[in-house]
């Protein structure tokens, strides 16, 4: 789907991404809790990756350790090749809800991440109301939120997220809360916007199939605790077809019952 669909991650000496051996635990005042444990595995520029296993795996542990959002126990993660210290307006994070101020216009919460960046201007204001447009939102720019659908949120959301130019998008788990066609709508939309711009992504989602249909490999998670069990690539008629196209690809079925048979054995306590 994203650019690094022509070619191999290998193609790339610096990935945007690498995560090398990390370890995460969670510390209360009653007990220690591991987390994730020795996650290795890098992401090319360019490239979409999906992570799915069963809850309690520590995919969102994984994100939040890639945005700078908590720091590993053990190992390291590197974006371009510089250890992660902190948040960094080069990785977008976009999650389940929109998180949409509804008092702010929908331009205004567009602008949001750039103007807690102190990068508004009049030709980022521009970028950004022709990201809107482009989102299908042309003319809802005074609007607020609750004048828009659920799916016109998220759509909000991906532009307040995009309008800052990350390299690298986190996503949570954006289309859950959708309903199937509004989802499968995002899905294309998403995935043509981030090829477009040679965006790399990384996406959690319970949704195998809509995992199969955007990614360019997949990397199944275990519990107790989190570790890596098996990562699966994509074939390139899956990769090359738009997500709502995908599905009706050869080979999508056997594949979607491979990688089911791998999540029932990842939910399994090991």
């Amino acid at each position: 789907m994203i650019g690094a669909r022509s070619g191999s991650p290998s193609d790339v000496m610096v990935p945007m991404v690498r995560l090398q051996q990390v370890t995460h635990v969670y510390v209360t005042d009653r007990e220690a809790s591991l987390a994730v444990e020795n996650i290795d595995f890098s992401v090319a520029t360019g490239e979409f990756v999906s992570l799915v296993g069963p809850s309690g795996c520590g995919k969102t542990t994984i994100l939040s350790m890639i945005a700078g959002l908590l720091r590993p126990a053990a190992g390291q993660v590197l974006l371009q090749g510089r250890p992660v210290s902190g948040p960094s307006p080069e990785v977008g994070y976009m999650l389940q809800q929109d998180y949409l101020f509804p008092w702010r216009t929908i331009m205004d919460n567009a602008l949001l991440g750039l103007e807690l960046g102190k990068r508004v201007n009049e030709a980022s204001r521009e970028r950004t109301r022709l990201l809107l447009e482009s989102m299908g939102l042309e003319g809802k720019e005074h609007l607020h939120p609750s004048q828009l659908s659920g799916g016109m949120r998220q759509r909000v959301a991906l532009v307040r997220t995009l309008a800052t130019n990350p390299g690298l998008l986190l996503l949570d788990e954006p289309f859950s809360a959708l309903d199937y066609q509004t989802k499968l709508q995002l899905e294309d939309l998403i995935a043509e916007t981030l090829r477009e711009r040679g965006k790399t992504a990384i996406l959690v989602t319970h949704d195998l199939a809509e995992a199969i249909a955007v990614s360019d490999r997949i990397i199944v998670l275990g519990r107790n605790p989190g570790h890596i069990r098996r990562t699966f690539d994509i074939p390139k008629s899956i990769r090359e077809a738009q997500p709502f196209y995908a599905r009706d690809q050869p080979g999508f079925n056997e594949l979607f019952h491979e990688i089911w048979g791998e999540l029932e054995a990842s939910g399994v306590k090991e």
